[in-house]
């Protein structure tokens, strides 16, 4: 949603924090009183309480306050104290609507006359903003419309002091009317500097040189926070009066403020019976206005939907709440949960269902207590593995779940829900999606099946003009989009593209759609794509007037590019006079933007699609982007060739069923458009409608609007004075609304009704009137179509022709083994991380178990090596390992390679790996020998000399014995403080005891062949391994084998070496270069001999 009212309060401390009028404009005063509100600490904040004479009222967005009885004014602190307190709390009725009076305003009381009192109020539109000025204002100003003089302002224009003058004031006495318009012109400034969409003042008071203002009421355009945070502030935007902010509300809202999905909850009766979980936005209406339909608007519990990919997780917090909310109190006739929603365009509706199960077996104990019953419709992206899951699921919740997919009409199972319609055998599940490729039916026979179809003049437009315009009654009309269209994708999206060109192959086209694409983060390259079988290149730009100069065929643009930058990729590309016709992607760019760039397009004559769109398609031609959903539904929509049906929606996700419904009750689609959601569309209703009058091979058309705005009046207007003239069936979304006590602003930004003129109810009584066919429900909206389509038929406008079956597109490897379709041997094999899911996974377990638990670095080694949780001790001592082996200074070989590197100018990775490249046995490298060694000394029963011996016979060196500086005399300290720490924690200590009765031996010959830090080391985790009880000995053996103790040392001193890199790059040291006088020349002794 974007424009939200906010409280009174809010409105003016904007107005006194922006508002410059030149001083006329008195700073509003106010004070503000919540339930928690301690009277002392209020008055103790605004002394101006005690001495000033008050005026107090709710201000919670109830409207005609002083009507209501519900403004105490010229009173004191104490009567408005006793006034607040007697309401506070208490339930008001405020027409249908009842609530409990929590917020209140108190401000000075302004003395003035009644003929000082003034209305002024700015609004919004497509076209502009219009300012209202009526020099009568107050509780008794009546139908201001009709009263009040209006100033129109057109987009990006400003008024002028004699436009405000000469158009609003010349009512006023003549020495107001200045300082009058300028306040109105500093009030129309922040109106728009702060994106406002709506401003009233009634009353603004005007005395002889001073300006009041006493009551207001303001909406924002929310969706411009990103660009007004620092000057709003912390924004509220409280729920309409009568229906209470619930915590769970405000979780969804902050999980959708945080996810790229759309995810949506109000809570309209906490006791209600009937829950609802849908996907779209349009479809989240067409479910709630069935249920009012259906005589359950006062056990409707919520509004809600769910789009735009949501992940498995974001669904199930999504549904988890939900459950949460509806098992709260339990209902004599138990309860309904419908889990519904269209045919999705690009959601991967496995992967959310898999999120509603998790949280639906999570709640299994409390459904069954609540005697929950569930019914699911869903369609679109691997719905078949989908229904599967909820299918599977309800075979084992104990709970009745009844599962349906795209042969049932989309809201069939809302009267099955309310028992009045019977609930139908389950189709066999099937148990394969194989028939992914060819749409129902066509597999099953090799003689093409007949359609009734159109009689099509495809031939002819192209005859009567070479570029495939159509003619009509001599007026030349271009198609939006042909079989030749090009298109330039803004933005990195290879899954749509390929979506797209999958589109154009199974369309039969002869070239591909899409000619490059456009995306500012990368260097100009070439994206490998698919074309059938065939493996194709489109270029990418990293600048749109490259991709223009390259491509001067193309003539659309599609942009995904965010809510943030789509307004100036847009602009940059009206700049372009090759492109006819852009797509605008993208939800919640803030309507002040969204009219300018209208504005321009109109200018310059470009049609745009969108915003909040999933786009358009014309079968046989061209589809914008994910429109139309996976290759199963283009198929089994006949999405492939065109029929004779055009329709335009407003809602994106129904454009799907739309498709769904058009080719079951008629021979299919011609073209259909999704204008978007947003208040002001880039295109309209009748911009589409009467491009489709034009078509020759549009038949008949439908459209699908929804409440909020007034454009399908302008439809009624066009059939009466005959612009349109074919059969058009039109159903408006949205009949609910009237039915709430309370407001509700539903899933698009455009669908709230804000008079009596713009509810779904009067559209559809309108347009019936003015000749539409509007069916009774949005049930019988394919029955509707059917039978006009027929008459059609019947008429001999439309003529049979033959099916031709479409050539087969293959599947990509990735979707076909998310469908289930193909095995492949994985190449890579893992079973210590999972970062797949929603929390990234060391060893099972989750990232925030090892943060919140503490476990540390050597947990995190347990984890990722060892595969299991090891205890403290063995942790602690892990750490010990790496903190004593992090460094032993520069001389050594590793160290001193790394500060060779650095010094050489090398970067960070090359020159750590080149000291790790020293490891070995002769240098730090020593711990999985002397493991072995050892271990097996110790295992095959040799007493310690006999050891010794062993090994001199051999002629090997006992790894772990021996050091350089270190010997009796001058112990090394980090052997010390390995041994007592072992000593005093492990369970058992034997590989380290033999270790060091052989160091008895060998320093008894030599005082420095000691046990040195990699023998400790090695025969401490021998010991480790051996005797902590969290390996059996086969695992413990095998952790030696594969080299892990030499990890620990690799791993511990790559902790100095990267220290050694950064010290010496700190130290700025220059190219290294060994001195001559360290280094011994000698000649070969061949020649040493001749010599």
């Amino acid at each position: 949603m974007s424009a939200k009212a906010i409280c009174e309060a809010t409105g003016k401390d904007l107005l006194n924090r922006f508002l410059n009028s030149g001083g006329s404009a008195v700073k509003c005063q106010f004070a503000t009183v919540n339930e928690d509100t301690e009277w002392k600490a209020l008055v103790a904040n605004n002394s101006w309480l005690k001495s000033e004479r008050l005026v107090v009222k709710p201000d919670q967005l109830i409207k005609r306050r002083g009507k209501l009885g519900l403004i105490h004014v010229n009173s004191d602190l104490d009567n408005v104290r006793k006034w607040v307190d007697e309401r506070r709390g208490k339930d008001v009725q405020v027409g249908r609507a009842t609530g409990k009076l929590r917020n209140f305003i108190i401000e000075p009381f302004v003395p003035h006359k009644q003929d000082e009192e003034a209305y002024v109020c700015v609004y919004s539109h497509r076209h502009g903003d219009t300012i209202l000025f009526h020099h009568e204002g107050g509780v008794e100003i009546g139908d201001v419309d009709a009263k009040a003089l209006k100033l129109e302002i057109p987009i990006e224009r400003k008024p002028s002091l004699d436009d405000i003058k000469n158009k609003l004031l010349k009512h006023l006495p003549a020495e107001k009317q200045m300082f009058v318009a300028k306040f109105i012109q500093a009030l129309y400034e922040v109106y728009v500097d702060l994106f406002f969409t709506y401003l009233e003042i009634n009353p603004l008071v005007i005395t002889r040189d001073k300006i009041f203002i006493l009551d207001l009421a303001a909406k924002l355009d929310a969706t411009a926070e990103f660009m007004c945070k620092q000057k709003w502030g912390d924004i509220e935007f409280p729920p309409p009066f009568g229906r209470d902010a619930f915590p769970e509300e405000a979780y969804i809202a902050d999980l959708d403020a945080k996810s790229g999905a759309s995810l949506k909850l109000t809570i309209i009766n906490k006791d209600g019976r009937i829950w609802t979980m849908v996907a779209g936005g349009g479809a989240s209406v067409i479910y709630s206005d069935t249920v009012c339909e259906l005589g359950g608007a006062s056990e409707l519990a919520n509004y809600g939907e769910y789009s735009g990919a949501p992940s498995e997780q974001q669904t199930y917090e999504y549904a988890k709440t939900i459950l949460s909310l509806m098992t709260k109190k339990a209902h004599p006739e138990g309860k309904v949960l419908i889990i519904g929603g269209g045919i999705a365009n690009f959601t991967n509706v496995a992967a959310t269902f898999k999120g509603i199960v998790k949280a639906l077996q999570e709640f299994q104990p409390r459904l069954v207590e609540h005697k929950v019953s569930i019914f699911v419709r869903r369609a679109g992206p691997n719905y078949q593995e989908g229904l599967r899951v909820m299918r599977e699921v309800g075979s084992t919740l104990g709970v009745p779940i009844h599962v349906f997919g795209p042969e049932t009409h989309m809201t069939a199972i809302v009267a099955m829900a309310m028992k009045k319609k019977d609930i139908p055998e389950l189709p066999e599940a099937s148990h394969t999606t194989a028939n992914f490729l060819l749409p129902d039916g066509m597999q099953q026979s090799t003689t093409p099946p007949r359609r009734t179809s159109f009689n099509s003049s495809d031939d002819k437009q192209k005859s009567a003009s070479p570029s495939g315009d159509a003619s009509v009654d001599g007026s030349t009309v271009k198609p939006l989009f042909s079989t030749g269209t090009k298109a330039i994708i803004w933005g990195m999206q290879v899954r749509a593209v390929q979506s797209m060109l999958d589109f154009d192959f199974v369309c039969s086209r002869n070239e591909w759609s899409v000619v490059a694409m456009v995306y500012p983060f990368t260097g100009d390259h070439k994206q490998k794509f698919y074309w059938g079988h065939k493996e194709i290149l489109i270029p990418m730009y990293k600048n749109m007037a490259d991709a223009m100069k390259k491509h001067p065929e193309a003539d659309v643009l599609i942009n995904f590019a965010s809510l943030r930058s789509a307004y100036e990729s847009t602009l940059e590309t009206l700049q372009y006079p090759q492109i006819r016709s852009i797509a605008i992607i993208a939800e919640g760019i803030p309507e002040n933007m969204t009219r300018m760039m209208i504005k321009s397009a109109n200018d310059k004559g470009v049609t745009i699609i969108g915003p909040a769109t999933v786009g358009g398609i014309k079968p046989g031609c061209f589809k914008i982007g994910n429109t139309g959903g996976m290759m199963d539904n283009i198929l089994s929509s006949k999405l492939y060739r065109p029929g004779n049906v055009a329709y335009v929606s407003r809602s994106g996700g129904m454009s799907n069923e739309l498709n769904n419904i058009i080719s079951r009750a008629t021979n299919g689609v011609y073209e259909g458009v999704a204008i978007g959601g947003d208040r002001y569309p880039g295109t309209t209703f009748m911009d589409h409608l009467l491009r489709y009058e034009k078509e020759l091979d549009v038949k008949m058309m439908v459209l699908l609007g929804e409440v909020g705005g007034v454009e399908e009046y302008e439809v009624c207007t066009a059939l009466k004075d005959g612009r349109i003239t074919k059969p058009l069936v039109a159903w408006c979304i949205g009949t609910c609304a009237d039915m709430f006590a309370s407001e509700v602003q539903f899933g698009h930004a455009g669908a709230c009704a804000n008079s009596d003129r713009e509810t779904a109810v009067s559209k559809n009584k309108a347009l019936a009137e003015a000749g539409v066919h509007v069916p009774p429900t949005f049930d019988e909206l394919g029955v509707t179509i059917q039978r006009v389509y027929e008459d059609l038929v019947i008429k001999g406008s439309i003529v049979p022709k033959p099916e031709v079956p479409p050539p087969t597109v293959p599947m990509d490897y990735s979707w076909a083994r998310e469908l289930g379709l193909i095995r492949k041997p994985a190449s890579f094999m893992t079973s210590i991380c999972d970062e797949r899911g929603q929390e990234l996974l060391y060893a099972g377990i989750p990232i925030t178990k090892v943060i919140k638990g503490e476990l540390g670095i050597g947990g995190v080694l347990s984890l990722l090596w060892f595969q299991r949780q090891l205890p403290k001790y063995a942790c602690k001592f892990l750490e010990m390992v790496l903190m004593i082996t992090a460094d032993h200074g520069p001389a050594v070989s590793g160290a001193h390679n790394t500060i060779v590197c650095a010094r050489a100018g090398k970067d960070l990775v090359s020159s750590l790996v080149s000291g790790l490249l020293t490891i070995g046995d002769r240098f730090g490298g020593a711990l999985d020998g002397a493991a072995k060694q050892f271990s097996h000394g110790y295992d095959s029963g040799m007493i310690p000399m006999e050891f010794v011996n062993t090994m001199r016979k051999k002629g090997q060196l006992i790894m772990g014995i021996g050091h350089r500086v270190k010997s009796l005399n001058n112990p090394d300290m980090r052997v010390q403080l390995l041994k007592e720490y072992v000593k005093e924690h492990f369970p058992a200590t034997p590989v380290l005891d033999y270790a060091l009765e052989v160091e008895k031996i060998t320093t008894s010959k030599k005082p420095n062949l000691i046990l040195n830090v990699d023998g400790v080391t090695a025969t401490a985790v021998v010991d480790l391994l051996r005797n902590s009880g969290c390996f059996t000995q086969e695992e413990a053996q095998e952790y030696i084998d594969i080299g892990v103790l030499n990890g620990l040392f690799v791993l511990g001193r790559s902790i100095g070496f990267v220290g050694h890199y950064l010290d010496q790059r700190r130290l700025k040291q220059g190219l290294y270069r060994h001195p001559w006088d360290d280094i011994s020349y000698v000649l070969p002794e061949s020649l040493m001999d001749n010599r």
